[in-house]
């Protein structure tokens, strides 16, 4: 199992051990990003097995394709967006899979990449598009959104408390000039929220959650989530595994009442009676793998 250099894709050794992918011949990686659980899978299925990757993002991809090279036409990748995954499937001749794996997490090569927009440590343009072919900016959301609507994306999609108080100072400050990047919109977060609150999350930036939220509505993020959840039992094969990464709390409730739906009308067995976390090892070795939880389940034979 060799993840590509500076890549580590997490919960890699509990997905093997969750998917069982050995002898089963057609794998579907849905967010293939960099390749590393691609390359593990394939190794852990053998010569004969084949896999369909997804992704977002084009540059990504573009990685991906070197890192995955050695398996030549064993793998086949696709720009295209994961709730989309039935027309992905036509194209490739195979409407079912064996395994199925969502990492939904954001890659820190992403996170490091200042114009996309994503860090509030790094300064670049209010961006946030994971396929930058589409869509609104950030930006379009912060300058364009009222105080109302720019305080109920923060607080459904980030579970801020404080969104009320965030969205009228960020709407105060764009009457002055257009938010554009993001050092600026970091900075007008934190001024405010009560001192009293930014002590008490010491250690977490005050716009964590601001981030995420804007993320999120940006790329759609739980709406996709939610489409390619349906479609999850009508592409796995009868004992065919899905597992699923999440790292927050609201891609972790989705995963599990799905998987709880499936299970009740009999249609899956849920093989993760309580989410898996990364181990003490791997957040040692990989910090960002604190957050993630990965669920798992068989379609019912």
């Amino acid at each position: 199992m060799r993840p590509p250099p500076g890549h580590q894709p997490v919960l890699c050794a509990e997905v093997l051990r969750l998917l069982q992918p050995a002898g089963r011949p057609l794998l579907l990686d849905c967010t293939v990003g960099l390749g590393g659980h691609a390359e593990a899978l394939l190794d852990a299925a053998g010569p004969d097995a084949r896999l369909v990757g997804i992704d977002l993002d084009e540059e990504g991809l573009k990685q991906a394709r070197r890192n995955l090279a050695r398996f030549g036409r064993r793998v086949r990748l696709f720009h295209a967006n994961f709730a989309d995954i039935a027309e992905v499937l036509a194209e490739v001749g195979s409407p079912r899979v064996d395994l199925l794996l969502a990492d939904l997490g954001v890659a820190s090569s992403q996170l490091a990449q200042a114009d996309r927009g994503l860090s509030f440590s790094v300064d670049g343009p209010l961006d946030m598009r994971l396929d930058r072919r589409r869509g609104r900016t950030a930006a379009n959301l912060v300058n364009r959104l009222s105080e109302a609507e720019l305080a109920d994306v923060i607080h459904a999609c980030g579970e801020e408390r404080y969104s009320r108080r965030i969205a009228r100072a960020i709407v105060a400050a764009r009457q002055d000039n257009r938010i554009e990047r993001t050092l600026a919109l970091a900075r007008i977060v934190a001024g405010a929220l009560p001192p009293a609150v930014r002590r008490a999350r010491r250690g977490v930036h005050p716009a964590t959650r601001t981030f995420q939220a804007l993320r999120i509505a940006v790329n759609d993020e739980l709406g996709n989530l939610e489409r390619l959840l349906e479609q999850v039992p009508g592409i796995l094969v009868p004992g065919g595994r899905a597992a699923i990464i999440s790292f927050h709390s609201l891609e972790d409730r989705r995963v599990k009442r799905c998987f709880a739906r499936l299970a009740e009308r009999g249609e899956a067995t849920v093989l993760t009676r309580k989410p898996v976390p990364a181990g003490a090892d791997e957040i040692e070795r990989n910090p960002r793998s604190r957050s993630a939880k990965c669920r798992a389940m068989e379609r019912t034979r």
